[in-house]
């Protein structure tokens, strides 16, 4: 028999984090989804049902996170599963993005998820249970031409989420991070996406081809935003969830591609890179130091 969860979602008056409340209510899960404003929108698309609860947000206020953890336990009395959703793309070459704007996608995309993490795992470590699930991008896993800044950000989610599930776990916490691929969301739409007002010719051919694309490619991805609430419903209720859940067939081949290239220049940089430890030391003895 499924036992009821109460979930916080972050970010969910659009894209993944409103499929995802959707698919979690229509589970029989109880929701805490917060939005930016107008928290009442949000509440009638999806219906006003009892299990539902929206806040506002701000997850790059402190302050405002932990309110927000605390109005959602008073409402439901515990928090089961955290999804940190809130996020924005920066469209850019790394020379290009100006520091006000790198700040404020790290502001978003690490610092608010720490904002939120932090107040919400007190919460679940004095039940001894919880599921934190962080979603990344599959721009977090290998450098995308005029999304380094951007994947950047979520390059970090990926190593924060991966130390979390070694911190958590003795504490009956899991962790995951999600990794999508290219959905057909509002992700490349002027609310989700910041274009950066600094372009530089000579990245005309790179950077300048990739923001061509991303017009083009505006709701045409292949992934189905739908089927990933879905994927987030099975995972929250898995006795023994994954670290890391690509989704997506671009994200998996994406992966498979980096890793077919570390290898190749594993092998062709072996020396060197076995070469550099003290000739006392034995690859078995620096694996087990």
């Amino acid at each position: 028999m499924k036992t009821q969860k109460v979930w916080f979602i972050t970010g969910a008056s659009r894209g993944f984090g409103f499929e995802i409340a959707k698919a979690v209510l229509a589970s029989g899960d109880k929701v805490t989804a917060t939005v930016r404003s107008k928290p009442e929108e949000l509440a009638s698309r999806l219906g006003n049902p009892e299990g539902l609860q929206v806040i506002t947000l701000d997850v790059t206020s402190e302050a405002q996170a932990e309110k927000a953890a605390a109005d959602a336990v008073a409402q439901f009395g515990t928090i089961d599963v955290l999804v940190n959703n809130a996020g924005f793309g920066l469209l850019a070459a790394v020379e290009e993005a100006a520091a006000e704007e790198v700040r404020k996608n790290y502001e978003t995309n690490v610092f608010g998820l720490l904002n939120v993490t932090r107040a919400i795992l007190p919460y679940m470590r004095k039940q001894g249970s919880g599921h934190v699930i962080n979603i990344s991008s599959v721009g977090g896993l290998t450098g995308y031409i005029g999304w380094g800044i951007y994947g950047s950000t979520k390059f970090a989610v990926e190593g924060i989420t991966e130390s979390m599930a070694k911190e958590l776990a003795p504490l009956g916490i899991k962790a995951t991070v999600v990794t999508p691929g290219f959905f057909r969301t509002e992700f490349l739409d002027s609310s989700s996406l910041t274009r950066t007002g600094n372009e530089i010719d000579d990245y005309a051919t790179t950077v300048g081809a990739m923001r061509e694309f991303a017009t083009k490619a505006n709701k045409q991805q292949p992934g189905d935003a739908k089927k990933l609430a879905q994927a987030f419903v099975l995972l929250a209720n898995s006795s023994n969830p994954p670290v890391h859940l690509p989704l997506g067939k671009d994200t998996l081949a994406a992966y498979r591609e980096k890793s077919a290239a570390f290898e190749k220049d594993i092998e062709a940089w072996y020396e060197v890179i076995t070469g550099t430890d003290h000739d006392d030391v034995t690859i078995e003895t620096a694996v087990h130091e």
